[in-house]
């Protein structure tokens, strides 16, 4: 590897991450939420449940940040808070029915931009383009600066 190709993937990813957090940023203020509380809630969805040390490890966030968001949310009737039935000292989050519809909300908006952009890769390019972002997810996994 080059010292050019690093410093290109470097610029390529800063505009990509540029461009990304417009988009979501974009996408949370529609759906009357802040960027933190649509990553929160679309974690949430994925798991199903999940605790709030599992939430901060997911999102890389410290357990008291993912705190404050969960507290907004739970106020706002967009999660709940239920006791683990395994672990009765633990609680489990999870959507509520309107939570539920933001996150539909914001699903098919992410999907429908996404299938957007794949549109305007070239066909045969696509398959390449979606696993090279995965090695590089890969590759940049608990990477720190």
């Amino acid at each position: 590897m080059t010292n050019i190709q690093a410093k290109n993937l470097r610029e390529g990813l800063r505009l990509l991450v540029r461009r990304l957090g417009m988009l979501e940023r974009g996408e949370a203020i529609c759906c009357g939420v802040t960027l933190t509380q649509c990553h929160t809630i679309v974690e949430i969805a994925k798991a199903g449940s999940i605790s709030v040390n599992e939430l901060a490890e997911q999102l890389n966030l410290d357990k008291s940040t993912v705190s404050r968001t969960v507290d907004g949310l739970v106020n706002d009737e967009i999660i709940m808070r239920q006791p683990d039935p395994a672990d009765r000292r633990y609680v489990l989050l999870s959507l509520t029915p309107k939570g539920r519809r933001i996150h539909a909300g914001l699903e098919e908006r992410s999907e429908n931009y996404y299938t957007e952009v794949l549109a305007s890769i070239p066909a045969e390019k696509r398959d390449q383009v979606v696993e090279s972002l995965g090695y590089l997810a890969e590759a940049m996994r608990g990477k720190s600066h």
